[in-house]
């Protein structure tokens, strides 16, 4: 009995020896078949016969041996030389998809499919692929070459007479001297057959047509009429529209129920305050009777649409100055000029002739060398160097050049910009 159990573990070792040895031979023999392989093609890539090296090279790059990784770098040269040939393409962006699919997958290979990307102008994906590989690779190259392209755009051909900042993901637009609204990214919302448009919200536009005040819904259907006469109308926002009666300006609702408070001059709510004149002198009221910044300076600083809170600061003017309140207090300054805060990001301000940015805080963000500009929107400004606008980002780079005569803030990834065609829209490629 123990002779047979020893014959059995006797046996059994050597069927282990036996099998290790077919297996490490096995192996060998693969990477060899590669080494074989990988040598063919390359003669053959020499010769510029690339089309007879790839069946060589994907049978190379089939096998799971030592040089599977030299395989497939010598069939990616193959591939990107044959690259405009039927189905090339496809190969290539196979090849680097599995790649990159691996649990050790490199940062270059990501980079090499960004850039493969960008060369055939598809821009989201590899916006797309520099995520992944950033996520997965955490390399600081992919996350610098993302922020490099993330700010490509495209721009609708529909162009404008005028264009108002957007708001609320639509824009006042005039065509033909008439106003109507489009959405963010250019494409028409309300027609332009109104003499004054104000801006869309609480879904409601307020229009002027022949004399006449009203409500219009998305659909370009009548839905309030104003009874009493009013010879002007400011923005609607947060529920409110400013209306001129009798040469005093009145607030009222979306179904124009008018409040009896009179103001000399009122600007567009946001965050539910206003800018207001009354006696002589501007302050910054509530939806009611509350001033949040009393009626005692010389200005208050409103953007294009009319708005001067956000982010609780606002930008008061005293004499040739102008300061920041914040809370109730004044912070930092004075400046010389500045721009209300958006919802987030910077303000812009100036300071000895140039324009730079600064948080709720007071405190220089990025430094005063620009010829004009305008506070963040999302995470760009748009900003004057020479003559033309461009955008930088939130860390003071030019990321789209100047090249625009004018330019309007970014919002819902989109912004209104002046060209030799008039204004048109920008819509960035890679929105988030």
């Amino acid at each position: 009995m123990k002779k047979r159990v020893r014959i059995l573990i006797g046996a059994g070792c050597a069927l282990l020896l036996l099998t290790s040895w077919i297996v490490t031979i096995s192996a060998r023999s693969t990477a060899e078949k590669q080494i074989v392989l990988i040598t063919q093609a390359a003669e053959l890539i020499n010769d510029g016969i690339y089309i007879r090296a790839v069946p060589l090279l994907e049978e190379a790059a089939g096998y799971n041996a030592r040089h599977t990784l030299a395989a497939e770098a010598w069939l990616k040269l193959a591939y990107r030389a044959l690259i405009d040939n039927r189905g090339f393409n496809r190969r290539y962006i196979s090849l680097l998809e599995s790649q990159m699919s691996r649990r050790d997958a490199e940062a270059d290979v990501f980079a090499e499919a960004a850039n493969h990307f960008l060369s055939r102008s598809r821009v989201p994906e590899a916006l797309a692929t520099l995520r992944a590989g950033i996520t997965k690779t955490g390399c600081s190259n992919l996350a610098a070459m993302y922020e490099n392209h993330r700010y490509a755009f495209e721009s609708i051909r529909t162009s404008y007479e005028y264009v108002s900042e957007i708001y609320n993901g639509t824009v006042q637009v005039q065509r033909d001297g008439l106003w109507g609204i489009a959405r963010a990214n250019g494409v028409a919302l309300i027609p332009s057959e109104y003499e004054k448009v104000s801006t869309f919200s609480s879904d409601r536009a307020i229009v002027i047509k022949d004399g006449e005040i009203f409500a219009v819904d998305r659909g370009n259907n009548r839905i309030a009429l104003l009874r009493e006469r009013a010879e002007d109308i400011g923005n609607f926002t947060d529920s409110r529209i400013s209306l001129l009666i009798e040469g005093s300006w009145r607030r009222a609702n979306g179904d124009f129920q008018v409040g009896n408070a009179e103001f000399e001059q009122l600007g567009t709510y946001s965050g539910g305050y206003a800018a207001a004149k009354i006696g002589g002198r501007w302050g910054v009221i509530d939806r009611g009777t509350n001033w949040l910044v009393p009626p005692e300076y010389d200005g208050v600083i409103m953007d294009g649409l009319g708005r001067s809170y956000a982010q609780g600061a606002i930008f008061v003017v005293s004499g040739d100055e102008v300061f920041m309140i914040f809370d109730g207090q004044k912070i930092g300054g004075p400046y010389e000029d500045a721009r209300p805060f958006s919802r987030e990001g910077y303000a812009a301000a100036k300071r000895n002739g140039k324009w730079g940015f600064i948080d709720t805080n007071g405190v220089e963000v990025i430094g005063f060398v620009f010829d004009d500009a305008l506070s963040f929107g999302q995470h760009l400004a748009a900003v004057k160097v020479g003559e033309s606008w461009g955008y930088i980002s939130r860390y003071g780079q030019i990321v789209i050049e100047p090249q625009f005569a004018a330019a309007r803030s970014f919002s819902n990834g989109s912004a209104p910009v002046l060209t030799e065609r008039g204004w048109q829209i920008i819509t960035l490629l890679e929105y988030k």
